[in-house]
C-alpha cells in the first residue's frame, strides 16, 4: 500500500515538472521576440526628421555679396515742367527714373522710382537777349522698400536766347534793343537727365524673379578691308617680257 502511494506521488511530481518546463519553453520565444518589436519604433523617429528636413535643404539661399556698383548711370526726368521763371535757388524738383536699372540680369532699380533734385544756381533772363540759366543738383532716389540711395551729378539748363533779335533792334532803333529779352530755362517732363549712384547698393535676387541673361552677340564675319592704296596697286603684275635680241646686218 505504501508502495502504491509513493508511485502515485512520484507520477504527480513528474507531471508537474513537465508542465513547468513546457511553460518556460513557450515563454522564452515570446521574450526573445520582444526586443525586435521594441527596436523597430526606435529607428523610426530618427528617420522622420531627415525626411522632414529635405525640402528645407533643397531651397537655395540668395547668393550673398550682390552689389550694384557705385557710379551706376540712372536716367531721370522731372515729374512736371521745371521753369526758371517759377523756381529759385533751394527749390526742390520731384523726379522719377525713366528706365529700369539692371544688374546680373535682374531689375535692381525699377522704372518710375521716385527721385529728387534741388536748384543750386539760377540766373534770370536779361536785356539784349540774355537767356536764363539754371543748375539742378541730383539728391537721392527713394527705392520701393524705402531705402534712400544718394545720387551724384548736376544738370545745367539754359533758355533760348534772343541775341540776334537784340542786335537787330539795336541797329534799327538804337536803345530799344535793351527791351529784347531772352527766354526762361525750362526742363520739360520727358527730358532725359543723367545722374549717377553715389554709393554701392546691396541687393538680393528674390525667389521667382525673372533673370534676363545678357545677350551675347555672335562674332561678326571677318571682312577684308581694302585700303585705297591697296586698291590702286595691281594684285599681280606680270614681268615685262625681255626685249628680243636685235641683230645688226653687216655689210661686206
Amino acid at each position: 500500500m505504501n508502495y502504491l502511494r509513493g508511485a502515485t506521488a512520484f507520477a504527480v511530481s513528474f507531471t508537474m515538472l513537465s508542465i513547468s518546463v513546457q511553460a518556460q519553453e513557450a515563454a522564452a520565444p515570446a521574450a526573445a521576440a520582444e526586443p525586435a518589436a521594441v527596436a523597430e519604433p526606435t529607428a523610426t523617429p530618427a528617420a522622420v526628421p531627415a525626411v522632414a528636413m529635405a525640402p528645407t535643404l533643397a531651397v537655395a539661399a540668395p547668393a550673398p555679396g550682390l552689389m550694384l556698383p557705385s557710379y551706376t548711370e540712372v536716367i531721370l526726368t522731372p515729374d512736371a515742367e521745371a521753369n526758371s521763371k517759377k523756381l529759385r535757388e533751394g527749390h526742390t524738383i520731384p523726379m522719377h527714373t525713366v528706365f529700369d536699372v539692371m544688374h546680373n540680369g535682374v531689375v535692381v532699380i525699377p522704372k518710375g522710382t521716385r527721385g529728387m533734385g534741388t536748384v543750386t544756381w539760377r540766373t534770370g533772363k536779361g536785356a539784349f537777349g540774355k537767356s536764363a540759366k539754371m543748375e539742378v543738383t541730383f539728391n537721392e532716389l527713394t527705392l520701393p522698400n524705402g531705402h534712400r540711395l544718394p545720387l551724384a551729378g548736376m544738370h545745367r539748363q539754359e533758355g533760348e536766347g534772343n541775341t540776334g533779335a537784340a542786335i537787330g533792334a539795336v541797329v534799327a532803333v538804337g536803345v530799344f534793343g535793351a527791351f529784347v529779352t531772352g527766354k526762361s530755362a525750362i526742363i520739360p517732363n520727358g527730358q532725359h537727365l543723367m545722374a549717377r549712384t553715389n554709393e554701392a547698393l546691396a541687393y538680393a535676387i528674390p525667389a521667382g524673379a525673372v533673370v534676363i541673361p545678357t545677350a551675347q552677340l555672335a562674332p561678326a564675319p571677318s571682312v577684308a578691308v581694302v585700303t585705297p592704296a591697296a586698291a590702286a596697286t595691281p594684285a599681280a603684275e606680270a614681268p615685262a617680257p625681255a626685249p628680243a635680241a636685235s641683230s645688226t646686218p653687216t655689210t661686206d
